[in-house]
Parts: structure tokens; C-alpha cells; sequence
């Protein structure tokens, strides 16, 4: 197959839901992972710093980007054989992941519907191991298909290859960059039980009346809150969430809870704790801050929001300001989710 068109100087703003003006040296769309092999042996980029870029809803641009990016977007959504447990299903790197969840619930295919409306596509789901409300991926996954650019080849992935931990994943550490994600093959419970432990979710049904919620109930629920509680990127750029709960020690909440009794907190395995980073952010006083055409959004403080006009760099500023005050306060410093390019 032809190399894929490559456009230079391309701008980047229509590309990241955070809607900051960035401009990539080139840009090539892929539709078809045949058409990987010649753009990557194109001499006027084979050298050349690359970005993956899937729905953008997970990076910031904090300058232009002077190397390739490969927007993927490779579609399709077909049924595997059913395993003895689960229904298989491959979907294409390029899907939309919302789009995806409704279609699969809609289909009779739930156990999805926990990550109803998080920002993206499909490609990108595993590299952020993506988790809201009481699920994460990687209780859905199977396997991948991915082009690794050092043995020239299409290569499958299992769930134990990828290394999924809390918003982590291989393909965050190892090799950065050696695999562009193809097409992502999802294992979905035959027997299904609806996740409502976390307590928005619970609460939500009680408040809709719902006391045997069905797989359709959960994604109503889901999406409700999340349009609640998080901003339309196409009316206030943003990336979601901005920055990890982070994981302390027992110890370490214990001292936290002492001098602040209020403070958020989820038990892991293992003896350690989950903070509520919103909280801690609202708590050293951030919540609804602006800075310049930067701010913190005013209904969820792990969202930052782009207030029209501002510049990657702004945006950034801002996050070190909260990761600052956050670690002044708490002694606990926190990580961003999105890719800083």
C-alpha cells in the first residue's frame, strides 16, 4: 500500500480536546496499518521525533512539535468466537471509545458501561490503562494488535505483556513509542453484574429510582454524572482529569487524617490508600482559580480548563502552581495523567 498523504506545517488546535494552538512539522493519517511501513521509511521523516496521536484528549501541547505526528484512525468493530466466559470483541485503534461503549451495551455486549463517556479512542485506552467508577481496563482486555516499529512487523500483546498498573501501562515505560497500537480485542463478562460500588454511581440509581439496575441503567448513570461534573471539551477545552490520585502509605494517611479529618481517601490492596487528588486540590484553595486564560474548572478541581485563547505553556504554568501548593499543604505531590509534549 501508498504511503499516506504528509502535510507539513500542520496545525494541531483541531487535534487536542484542550484546543491549545500548536503546529507539527508533519502530520499523516493512518487508515490502514499497511500504510505504516512506507510513511516511516519516508526519508524526509524517518529521523525525525514521532507522535501517536489518537482523539488528543490526553495531552497537552506545550510548544509546537517539530518531528512527525501519526494520527491513527483505523476503524471497525467486529465479534470474535465467544470464549467460555466472555463475549470477544476487536475493535479499531481509531474508534471512538464512548461511541464504542454505547454501541456494545446497545448490542447486548455490556461490562463497559462504567467508562461510559471518557474522552478519546480506542488506541489509546490501554497506553492509559483508562479506569472511572470502579473499573479499568484492564478487567476488560484480552489482547492487542500493534505495529512494532523495530521488527517491522505486526505484533499481538496480551494482557500480562502490557503491565497494567493504576493509569500505567508498558507502553508508558518500556520502549516509548516501539508499538503504535492497532486494534484493541476486549473480553465482555457472558455473565454480567453491574458495578455500583462507587458511591456516585450508587447514588445516582437510587436517585433514578433504579434498585436492579441493567447494563443500560449503569451508562445512563455513568454518563449523567460525568456531564455533572466535567465540562464539554468543545465548550471548555480540557483533558479530563489532570492529574492521578496519588497512593500513599498507611502511615503517611494516617498523619494526613490527624490533621485533616475531612480528607478523601479509598483503601487499595496492600495496605495503602488512594487520595482524593480533587479534594486536595479544592482543600489548598485552587478549586475555581484562574490564571491568565488558564484555570481550574470551578465543579471538579482535577480538571483544568483552557478559558479561550490560552497557550500550552499557560496551562502548564498552572499545573506546577497546583502540584506546588498541593505538596506545600500535604507534603504529597502530584502526577499528571495527560502526555507533555
Amino acid at each position: 500500500m501508498a504511503a499516506p498523504l504528509l502535510q507539513s506545517d500542520v496545525s494541531l488546535k483541531p487535534l487536542n480536546t484542550f484546543g491549545v494552538e500548536a503546529r507539527a512539522r508533519y502530520l499523516a493519517h493512518i487508515e490502514d496499518a499497511a500504510q505504516l511501513e512506507p510513511l516511516l521509511d519516508d526519508p524526509r521523516v524517518r529521523d525525525l521525533p514521532r507522535l501517536v496521536l489518537g482523539g488528543g484528549s490526553n495531552l497537552l501541547f506545550a510548544g509546537d512539535f517539530d518531528g512527525l505526528v501519526v494520527k491513527i484512525d483505523i476503524g471497525g468493530l467486529r465479534e470474535l468466537e465467544a470464549g467460555s466466559e466472555t463475549w470477544r470483541v476487536e475493535v479499531g485503534a481509531g474508534e471512538n471509545w464512548h461511541a464504542t461503549v454505547e454501541r456494545l451495551v446497545a448490542g447486548g455486549r455490556p461490562g463497559l458501561e462504567n467508562l461510559a463517556l471518557i474522552p478519546g479512542q480506542v488506541g489509546a485506552a490501554p497506553i492509559q490503562n483508562i479506569g472511572a467508577y470502579g473499573l479499568e481496563l484492564a478487567e476488560r482486555f484480552e489482547s492487542l494488535r500493534a505495529w512494532d516499529t523495530e521488527r517491522r512487523q505486526v505484533v499481538t500483546l496480551a494482557l500480562a505483556d502490557c503491565a497494567f498498573g493504576y493509569r500505567d501501562s508498558v507502553f508508558k515505560h518500556e520502549a516509548v513509542g516501539r508499538r503504535i497500537i492497532l486494534s484493541v480485542t476486549l473480553a465482555l463478562p457472558r455473565t454480567w453484574m453491574p458495578v455500583t460500588g462507587y458511591a456516585d454511581v450508587g447514588q445516582e440509581l437510587v436517585a433514578r429510582g433504579v434498585s436492579q439496575p441493567q447494563p443500560r441503567d449503569v451508562f445512563d448513570a455513568v454518563v449523567a454524572i460525568r456531564r455533572r461534573k466535567l465540562p464539554d471539551p468543545a465548550a471548555l477545552g480540557n483533558a479530563g482529569s489532570f492529574f492521578k490520585n496519588p497512593i500513599v502509605s498507611r502511615d503517611k494517611r494516617a498523619e494526613l487524617i490527624a490533621k485533616f479529618p475531612s480528607l478523601v481517601s479509598y483503601p487499595l490492596a496492600g495496605g495503602r490508600f488512594k487520595l482524593a487528588a480533587g479534594w486536595l486540590i479544592d482543600a489548598a484553595g485552587l478549586k475555581g482559580a484562574t490564571r491568565g486564560r488558564a484555570g481550574v474548572y470551578e465543579r471538579q478541581a482535577l480538571v483544568l480548563v483552557n478559558r479561550g485563547g490560552a497557550t500550552g505553556g499557560e496551562i502548564l504554568a498552572l499545573a506546577r502552581e497546583v502540584q506546588d501548593k498541593v505538596a506545600e499543604k500535604f507534603g504529597v505531590r502530584l502526577e499528571p495523567e495527560p502526555l507533555i509534549v
